[in-house]
């Protein structure tokens, strides 16, 4: 025992550092796929723009992208990672293949019935998340018609989410974060090469999403073939392992996509406000979830392995002080990106999507509902670290009970920011993500609160530090970024290369200011490093 030990104390820094290097690379792969998704909207606001056909083709995306959410990103991967992280560590490779086996098979089928289901009745399902087309009978028709091209891509990118889980499970975390390239690819070949020649260019990219979900699955086939875990579907739904899995998804799909739920909501009544309103809040959710899917997405996508075999192995304080470090460095991102957002709003979108049949007053309204969400990023960030600390303990009932009262919250809310800001301004789509971002901070406390009162997670010494570098590093960085704006002038004007080395110098002098301020307030490189 004294031999174990001693190994594990040699192993532990190694571990560690590993844990960072495997963020640092699921955060680049992500960012790759993070950059392609903005050429990819660059495409969509050139070909799209804000028109009736541009809201349609957002809703046919998004109602099978928030289902993809639940499933491949969501309540499954939260599942199913504990538990087979479980079996990987307890049982042998026969028995992880047999669980792997039965997972696909069922889930699969399961998928199958769904898609079919939403396939013929599309009509349905476009009236239960845009109930504000029916009164234009051409926008609700070309909606059921895109959905019924888009949403099988469910079934294929949730299988690859499940292909995902079983290579993260075994530390292969690079091909799952770069699987997402592929989606960005195939959709800018669409928009470019494609959607020009169609009297509809929706529908080039209906498809397009359709060809992207069968590329990524396929993408992963060769990876899981080397790890001999390539599944080989069968429908014993009474295996133990499976039931353990659905049993916690249910529960978890409320619990892990809260803040989902809450998109999807502000798209049904979106859907209700001015034309335009849907596609406003596409693009600067686009902008806000950059940061959120490089940094957040993978941190938290690296650490529920982690905190799952800390948790079988029974290590309370090292899994503690893993959910210190992973909150610590979301801070460190988080709240220089909100703050960058809500300043430099503007300029990015103009940069990035006022071209072709994107008008300069979509920029400005696209530009209220990112700053409404840039204030919520913080919480976006850290509910994808706080909610898996609940879900490698294989908790799955405490974030269903904080998710229904972030939700409800989030409902609440939309009825009273919307509706004043409809009427007096004409911002309804900013009361919206107003709405959103203020749940999100509701939800994110609760889970902190929770995962505190537990025992779960105690706070390291060095958060007072953490606070005074945080205050002077962003008020140095949004002193230089509002100087460098008002220097500037109107961004509409300038010409696109001026609009793109302007943006670029505005972010890298930002940025500067930033770092600077950490290193004058005594941040060294050494504090992102996990305690050993």
């Amino acid at each position: 025992m004294k031999e174990q030990d001693k190994y594990s104390q040699q192993e532990r820094p190694k571990r560690e550092r590993g844990l960072l290097r495997a963020s640092s690379l699921v955060g680049v792969m992500t960012f790759m796929s993070r950059i392609l998704g903005l050429v990819r909207d660059v495409c969509f606001a050139r070909y799209l723009g804000a028109e009736a056909s541009a809201d349609a083709f957002y809703i046919a995306f998004k109602i099978p992208n928030f289902f993809r959410r639940l499933f491949a990103e969501g309540a499954f991967s939260q599942a199913f990672v504990p538990v087979l992280s479980e079996y990987r560590s307890q049982g042998s490779h026969a028995a992880v293949q047999l669980l792997i086996n039965n997972v696909a098979g069922v889930l699969g089928l399961s998928l199958l019935a769904f898609t079919l289901l939403a396939v013929a009745f599309s009509p349905v399902v476009a009236f239960v998340f845009a109930p504000g087309y029916t009164a234009d009978p051409v926008k609700f028709g070309l909606v059921a018609d895109l959905l019924r091209i888009t949403f099988p891509y469910l079934l294929l990118i949730s299988l690859t989410g499940f292909a995902g889980g079983i290579l993260n499970s075994y530390d292969r975390f690079a091909v799952p974060a770069l699987t997402p390239v592929w989606l960005n690819v195939v959709l800018i070949t669409a928009a470019v090469a494609v959607a020009p020649s169609m009297a509809q260019p929706a529908y080039a990219l209906a498809w397009g999403v359709f060809l992207a979900g069968v590329v990524q699955m396929v993408f992963q086939l060769p990876f899981l073939a080397r790890l001999s875990l390539l599944p080989k579907p069968s429908l014993d739904h009474r295996h133990p392992g499976v039931r353990k899995i659905f049993k916690l998804m249910l529960p978890a799909i409320f619990g892990v996509s809260v803040s989902q739920i809450n998109l999807l909501l502000d798209t049904v009544l979106a859907s209700l406000l001015p034309t335009g309103s849907v596609s406003w809040l596409y693009y600067s959710d686009r902008l806000s979830e950059l940061p959120l899917g490089v940094f957040a997405v993978a941190i938290g996508t690296v650490i529920l392995p982690k905190l799952s075999r800390l948790h079988a192995q029974q290590a309370p304080e090292k899994f503690s002080q893993t959910l210190d470090w992973a909150l610590r460095t979301i801070i460190l991102i988080a709240v220089p990106a909100a703050l960058a957002l809500v300043v430099v709003a503007e300029p990015i979108l103009t940069t990035l999507f006022q071209y072709g049949k994107t008008s300069a007053h979509d920029i400005a309204m696209a530009s209220f509902s990112l700053r409404a969400y840039a204030l919520g990023l913080v919480a976006f960030m850290l509910i994808k670290v706080l909610a898996p600390g609940f879900y490698a303990r294989q908790d799955t009932k405490t974030p269903v009970k904080i998710g229904v009262v972030a939700m409800v919250a989030n409902m609440v809310l939309n009825v009273i920011f919307v509706a004043p800001l409809y009427f007096w301004f004409n911002l309804g789509h900013m009361g919206l993500a107003l709405a959103t971002a203020a749940s999100a901070f509701l939800n994110a406390w609760l889970l902190l609160r929770g995962l505190r009162s537990a025992g779960i997670y105690t706070p390291q010494s060095g958060w007072w530090r953490v606070a005074v570098q945080q205050v002077v590093s962003n008020a140095l960085m949004c002193a230089i970024l509002l100087a460098m704006l008002v220097f500037w002038g109107d961004w509409s004007i300038k010409s696109t290369w001026q609009r793109v080395w302007q943006l670029v110098a505005v972010c890298g002098l930002g940025f500067t200011g930033y770092l600077v301020g950490l290193v004058l307030t005594g941040f060294r490189a050494r504090h992102l490093r996990p305690s050993s």
